[in-house]
């Protein structure tokens, strides 16, 4: 299987795409466009009929810029890299990193197409696919994108550590919708994969994710909570609103949007540290003492030598 290498040495499970699967998709982009072009085209030219030749002319080639470039320029955009053709195959156009593309990543693809698909006729496109290790085209060369699969054969699931109970259902209220699948993707291999990576470039690694997550959301972060906790914690609010769109509220999906025995002896991780370990910051209330999740544990978490009751433990410690 072919990996995606981030620039923080994360290997992302995305395909590329291969060349019969691209041009299919290309082939039903094409048909689909032409159709409309040709619509377009028919409308403009009776409703322009009394105009002159140069004027035709004009509106001609502004038809042809705006439906056959234009168009595929702005559905890959909306669509975060997903056209119709690419959706019937199976595919998505992604950046270099694995992340969703924005409207330069089309633009780019989309010029450098005009020459290397409508003018070639393809050929082009797919002498440079044939010699790219990983088939991508001039246009993706150029604006630092690939094709990939999206639907691939099932394999194990990789196993995402829970955050500590304390933080489950801390973020019912957040607003997710705003939140792109390219980021949930990288969230979940950043916290599958984490124990991988060297101690600093992960700490980096999560204080990013956790950034773009909370500009998305539009709420930062806890004071206090690390950013692997926070991102495992809003991962597995998703992931509790997307089993209770599909069940409904069963008695399973409230135990385990409250932390209930869904997250008792489920195997953890050590978060990574960061480049120079600050004083600890715990939550309003919170005790330095030690607790399952080490120091910055939960805020209710006795101190040394009083009674309380035992928490679970997730394995997941702080750091230091």
């Amino acid at each position: 299987m072919s990996e995606l290498v981030t620039g923080e040495a994360v290997a992302l499970e995305l395909r590329p795409a291969r060349l019969p699967s691209r041009v299919l998709a290309v082939l039903l982009d094409l048909l689909v466009a032409v159709a409309v072009y040709v619509a377009v085209t028919v409308v403009v030219a009776a409703a322009t009929a009394s105009l002159d030749e140069a004027a035709q002319t004009a509106l001609a080639i502004a038809t042809f810029l705006l439906v056959l470039v234009g168009g595929p320029i702005a559905v890959e955009t909306l669509s975060h890299g997903r056209s119709l053709g690419k959706m019937a195959c199976g595919l998505r156009v992604v950046r270099d990193d694995g992340g969703p593309i924005r409207f330069r990543h089309a633009l780019v693809r989309g010029a450098v197409g005009v020459v290397e698909i409508l003018m070639t006729f393809g050929v082009i496109a797919c002498i440079a696919s044939l010699v790219s290790a990983r088939g991508r085209r001039l246009g993706d060369v150029f604006a630092g994108t690939l094709v990939v699969r999206e639907r691939v054969p099932a394999g194990p699931t990789a196993f995402v550590p829970p955050p500590p109970p304390w933080l489950a259902g801390r973020f019912s209220a957040l607003d997710l919708s705003a939140v792109p699948e390219g980021l949930w993707l990288a969230i979940r291999q950043y916290l599958t994969r984490m124990q991988q990576l060297d101690p600093q470039v992960g700490w980096g690694m999560a204080e990013r994710l956790a950034s773009d997550l909370a500009s998305r959301t539009g709420t930062p972060a806890p004071a206090g909570v690390p950013p692997a906790m926070y991102l495992a914690a809003v991962l597995q609010e998703r992931q509790t609103r997307e089993a209770r769109h599909v069940f409904g509220k069963s008695p399973a999906v409230e135990r385990a949007a409250d932390g209930g025995d869904a997250l008792s002896g489920a195997p953890g991780f050590s978060p990574p540290q960061p480049p120079t370990a600050p004083p600890p910051s715990y939550p309003a209330g919170a005790r330095p003492g030690s607790s399952a999740y080490g120091t910055g544990g939960h805020p209710e978490t006795p101190a040394p030598g009083t009674a309380g009751t035992a928490r679970p433990s997730t394995g997941f410690v702080p750091p230091a």
